[in-house]
Order: C-alpha cells, then structure tokens, then sequence
C-alpha cells in the first residue's frame, strides 16, 4: 500500500509519500514548501488572500505528485493557523480542488499525538519517559509519554516562531525589550502548559519541527541541510543559548548568510530560538535529542492503521 500524508503549518506544507513495509514506512518521496498560512492570523484571525495563493499554488503541485505516485490513501492535516482562521472554508475548498480530498483541522492535543508517535517512533535509542516539543510557526506542543507515561499527557500552546514574531518582534535586529516581552510570553505559555505536563520529571527531550532542526544544522556547521546528520543529533542548552544569542544580535542579511538556515525561516528564527531556549531553562534538559521525523510521520504512519 502506499500512502500520502500533507502537512499544512503555519509556515511550511510538507508532502510525505512511502509505502507500508513490516518494518513500518519506505519514504518515496519528501517535500516541504515554505508557504506562510498562517501569515497576520494572530492578529486578523483570517487566512490572507495571498495565504491562499500561495497554499493553491503548493497543493496543485502536491496533487500532481500525489497522483503520479499513485498513492492508494491520502490523509491531509491542518494545524494552528486554520484552527484559528475564521475563513478556514476557503482553504477547504482549495484542499478539495487540489488534492481531491477534505483536510482535517486537527486540535493541539491530536497534532501533538501525532507528532509523538512521528518522532519516538524513529528514535529506538531514546529509551523511557520522553518529553516532545514541536515547535512550530503558530503553536507548540509538548508532549509526555513512554516509560511510566503508558498515557500520552499533551498540552498545545498559542505560541510558535511566526505568531510570536508578528506579535513581538518588530525590529530587525529585535531590540532588548522586544526581546523580555517575547520571553515573558513564552514563560506564561509554560507555566500554565505545566498544569498540564509535568515539565521537570527528567524525561528525555525530544524536538521535532523546523525551527529546532534548523538550530541543529547550524550547531553542527553543515554548509547545507542535511537531515541525515541532524536527525538523532543532540543539542546542549549551552548550544542553544549560545546560538539564540548570537541570531538576536544579526539582522536580516546577517541571518541569510548562515547556510543552515532556509530562507523562508530567516525572519522568524529568532523567535524560535527563544521559545526552544526557554523550554529548555524551564525544563532543567541538559539537551535535547533532535528528531527529522514528526507529524508528517505520525500522519502517514495513522494510514497504515
């Protein structure tokens, strides 16, 4: 059987076709698209008109795919910025025109899911309780389970390497307050997030998504991205602080010129650096265990059920 999994973020589309084997998934083909959905959505609380342009455009071309592979089921995902859009029935109907099924706007805690069982599923070598972040463009989640944790314990907070740009960083390079006030928030994120999931039980952290990856190239000074070398690696939060405060000191050229970094994240991983730092200082983690495979996985792999 093969299988179509399409991830829709608030940044970037990610299409995912494998087929089914004992083992489990054999990708066929990856692709990821910087697309920006959820572009002003914290602030407008609609998708932009060209949002939906640039989503009609990438999923045209992912049906195309799609169909030219044969895949035999198709299970598309829609996460923070359509949740949030008043007019996520326009981005249906691309969905529906495109690719030729209806996409499923999922709730944080089912995003979360599903990114855990993408990203521990490929990491046979972490062993007992995890502690996932999926850091994305509108939301992170964090999630607990393995070991102890027979029951999966998820929390999604309104808070990703967009939304919180738009919300607080308006100047390039970000000026200090702009900085405190980014970090505050993230901080009220997590304090009630622990209500939820316990933040300092000593599992292993776990990050998936773009911003976290891309963290990972650069602490490993790959010239280009190469999610071999990334996938399984592992970040101290000694890396992580040392690199989020090197990227609050370069403007937009500065970070352009760092090869790791994809030029549709270079106005927003500043954002994403802080948010990753600042889980990392609330969670006591030493470091955390970089993971390439995530909801898109989790979203394939539910294909196969």
């Amino acid at each position: 059987m093969r299988v179509a999994a399409v991830d829709c973020g608030t940044n970037s589309f990610r299409l995912l076709v494998a087929d089914a084997s004992d083992d489990g998934l054999v990708p066929v083909h990856r692709e990821m698209r910087i697309v920006r959905l959820g572009e002003n959505v914290d602030r407008t609380g609609v998708l932009a008109p060209g949002a939906l342009t640039r989503a009609r455009a990438a999923l045209a071309d992912y049906g195309s795919v799609i169909r030219g592979l044969g895949a035999d089921r198709i299970r598309l995902v829609a996460t923070s910025a359509t949740r949030d859009a008043a007019n996520r029935d326009a981005f249906a109907a691309i969905v529906g025109e495109t690719i030729g099924v209806t996409p499923e706007v999922v709730s944080g805690v089912e995003e979360a899911t599903l990114s855990f069982t993408g990203a521990v599923d490929t990491l046979p070598e972490v062993k007992g309780p995890v502690l996932l972040a999926d850091l994305g463009g509108g939301s992170t989640e964090l999630v607990l389970g393995g070991g102890k944790y027979q029951r999966l314990r998820a929390y999604s907070m309104d808070m990703g390497s967009v939304r919180l740009t738009e919300r607080h960083l308006h100047d390039d390079p970000p000026t200090f307050g702009q900085v405190v006030v980014t970090v505050a928030d993230v901080r009220v994120s997590l304090e009630i997030a622990s209500e939820h999931v316990p933040l300092d039980t000593g599992a292993t952290l776990v990050g998936v998504a773009g911003t976290i990856t891309t963290l990972a190239a650069i602490a490993l000074g790959l010239e280009e991205y190469d999610s071999a070398a990334i996938h399984g690696s592992r970040l101290s939060a000694q890396q992580v602080a040392e690199i989020t405060d090197e990227l609050i000191l370069l403007d937009h050229a500065g970070r352009a010129a760092i090869p790791a970094i994809h030029p549709g994240r270079v106005d927003v991983i500043v954002a994403g650096a802080l948010i990753l730092r600042t889980i990392m200082e609330a969670t006591g983690a030493a470091d955390i265990v970089v993971s390439e495979h995530d909801i898109l996985d989790g979203i394939a792999l539910s294909l196969l059920s």
